[in-house]
């Protein structure tokens, strides 16, 4: 059972979304100062009681950062009180002395990024310990001290905690990292990077403990694999299909021999294009092998072999690669595998989103989140043919394959390209990849210390591109095993309740440390939803007549209530400033490409700058939709609350 983390995020409070019913209260929560739709809402610190009425006493305690709405304001004998429900829809519940709680004004949280390719992040008692390491040119200075002192005393001057040594997956055991204060400075290494007061409180279940250390070596005896081969099966990569086959087949020989066979599990996808568009190609996606199906390499090889190029060409030379992605993402059972690898094998660009042959709908980007939400890997094999260089195809495939096999827990591009579609070069590829994953596996089987350590019993890479390759799996299959392991021993962020803290690493000042999310509730959800829906319409129409774009926004931000005032002003404005975005989204510390956007610009773009602009918004509203229907993470932050202000972690870049 996932032990219950109470670290709820100091993020702004969150407006009404939908009307109250007849038979609720029609109290609602007071608004923050200068909002017109954002309600005052608190966290408790430890110790905190829910008390009767203004100025009572006992109550039963709360547990540390519970969310409260804020109802009525009021004093007794010189004591503040706030009146406080769990959610903003009338349900006042009992009285908080103001000085036990805290302003949760900022609708923003931090996850942790996998600390694989970085040191555990360190929370400083003090903003000036933090400053003192990025004031001095070679941070590593004052860095290594602390850390040598806490790897051997446990603790260290000025530091509160540190973050988990195993990776905490957001996706398997919500958490939130809350900020309470922010600002961006310049390190003297030269750097931007972000200091962050935070607050946090984790809390096990009862009768739940943490596993200890000595477990960690029978862990990850369970510890295994799952790979699955995304398949470009069109009419030119018949030598490819072919060779893909040979390789799984050598390294189930392999893995029979080594006796790895429940730790490592083979399957494949295979993709198309639109059989609308090219009838004679028979399908768009097919799960071959499903690797939590497949027993072993003579099953395997049975279930892939009817697997051949397709018997007629496609339309153009890009294909649907990312529908290929989306059936081994959302089909397999990922959670039975500890390290999630998909290898893209292609020797063509993916169909974008926003054309009529796309069956998903989805963008590089998009793919690119729905791996990560599953702790999925991406490695790209591109084969840059002379077909594909002829078509001048290689340049945007390489642009889309580097952003989709980017792996977010550490920033990694798992993209390599193979030079003319060598089909013996290829060949060498798949070879490594697949006995290097038998090879993390099986070390990790045995306990060896370092993941990779089996990776260089083998020969060397011939060439510099496949040693980065191996590399980069050396680091991938720590950051898996990493996450392996936070999931399997119940690893929870620090106890801390508040610290200073880096988003960068302390040394390595480029590598990030943290992800921001946005908490939205369902009813924000939807606003946002219709608001883009409204501004794709009017700038489809204003690819037609661009002078009407805004005009036409104008209109919508009228229907839709927005101040007159601010709607009626003839110069031209942001699409920010028309009144068509929820409060919710104005202090977000980031640079919005849609509120940003002012009529000038818009009619400064050429037809193509305006396409881009409409394809980017429309995947982001797809993206929407798939973030609505996924129950299973939607998250309550108050006990009791009422199920409309349950919210959902947005990645940051996903925001308009």
């Amino acid at each position: 059972m996932t032990p219950r983390t109470l670290l709820l995020s100091l993020t702004a409070a969150l407006p009404m979304a939908f009307a109250a019913t007849p038979a609720m209260s029609d109290a609602r929560p007071l608004l923050q100062e200068g909002k017109q739709t954002l309600y005052q809402r608190v966290l408790t610190t430890p110790g905190c009681r829910l008390a009767e009425h203004s100025g009572g006493t006992g109550g039963e305690v709360q547990p540390a950062f519970s969310r409260f709405y804020v109802y009525q304001r009021s004093e007794q004998n010189g004591e503040r009180w706030l009146e406080v429900g769990p959610d903003s829809y009338g349900s006042a519940s009992g009285w908080l002395p103001e000085s036990c709680t805290v302003d949760w004004k900022m609708q923003l949280t931090l996850s942790f990024t996998n600390p694989a390719n970085r040191d555990r992040l360190m929370f400083f008692g003090e903003r000036d310990g933090l400053m003192t390491v990025f004031d001095d040119f070679e941070p590593s200075s004052q860095v290594a001290p602390l850390r040598a002192q806490l790897r051997r005393d446990g603790s260290a001057p000025g530091i509160v905690a540190q973050e988990p040594e195993y990776f905490v997956d957001l996706q398997e055991q919500f958490y939130l990292l809350p900020i309470l204060e922010g600002e961006e400075i310049m390190t003297e290494a030269g750097f931007m990077t972000r200091l962050l007061r935070v607050a946090s409180v984790s809390e096990a279940e009862q009768g739940e403990a943490p596993q200890a250390p000595d477990d960690v070596a029978a862990q990850l005896r369970e510890f295994n694999a799952g790979v699955v081969f995304v398949i470009d099966s069109t009419i030119s990569m018949g030598p490819y299909i072919e060779r893909t086959r040979e390789a799984v087949e050598r390294i189930y020989q392999r893995i029979e021999a080594q006796d790895l066979a429940d730790q490592v599990s083979f399957g494949l996808v295979s993709y198309r294009d639109s059989v609308d568009a090219a009838p004679g190609i028979d399908y768009v996606t097919r799960m071959y092998a499903d690797p939590g199906d497949v027993e072993d390499g003579s099953d395997f090889i049975t279930r892939v072999a009817d697997l051949h190029e397709a018997p007629a060409p496609t339309v153009g030379w890009e294909e649907d690669a990312y529908a290929g992605m989306m059936q081994a993402i959302d089909e397999v059972e990922w959670s039975n595998f500890g390290a999630r690898y998909v290898v893209l094998i292609t020797d063509a660009s993916a169909i974008e989103g926003d054309s009529e042959r796309s069956s998903t709908g989805l963008d590089a980007d998009q793919i690119r989140l729905e791996a990560a939400r599953q702790g999925i890997a991406v490695y790209t094999l591109h084969l840059k043919t002379p077909g594909g260089e002829q078509r001048g195809d290689h340049a945007v495939a390489e642009s889309q394959y580097r952003n989709l096999s980017t792996f977010s827990g550490t920033g990694t591009s798992l993209y390599y390209p193979v030079a003319t579609g060598d089909v013996a070069l290829f060949g060498q590829r798949v070879d490594a990849l697949a006995a290097a994953i038998t090879d993390q596996v099986r070390s990790a089987y045995l306990g060896e210390e370092a993941i990779g350590s089996a990776l260089h019993a083998e020969e060397e890479p011939e060439d510099a591109s496949q040693q980065r390759m191996m590399d980069d799996l050396d680091m991938i299959g720590h950051a898996m095993r990493l996450a392996y392991l936070g999931q399997a021993t119940g690893s929870q962020a620090p106890p801390v309740f508040e610290a200073w803290i880096s988003d960068r690493d302390l040394i390595a000042q480029h590598v990030p440390t943290t992800e921001v999310r946005v908490l939205l509730t369902k009813g924000q959800l939807s606003d946002l939803s219709d608001v883009v829906s409204n501004i794709l319409d009017a700038a489809n129409a204003g690819l037609i007549s661009p002078s009407d774009m805004f005009e036409r926004l104008r209109s919508v931000a009228a229907a839709m209530g927005a101040d007159p005032n601010q709607v009626q002003q003839s110069e031209a404005q942001r699409l920010g400033e028309l009144g068509l975005m929820g409060e919710y989204l104005d202090d977000l510390p980031y640079q919005s490409e849609v509120l940003n956007l002012d009529e000038e610009t818009w009619l400064s773009w050429d037809g193509l700058q305006q396409e881009r602009f409409i394809r980017r918004l429309a995947t982001k509203l797809r993206h929407y939709r798939r973030y609505n229907e996924d129950v299973d993470r939607w998250v309550s932050l108050a006990e009791g609350a009422d199920p409309r202000d349950d919210v959902y972690p947005v990645p940051l870049e996903m925001m308009p």
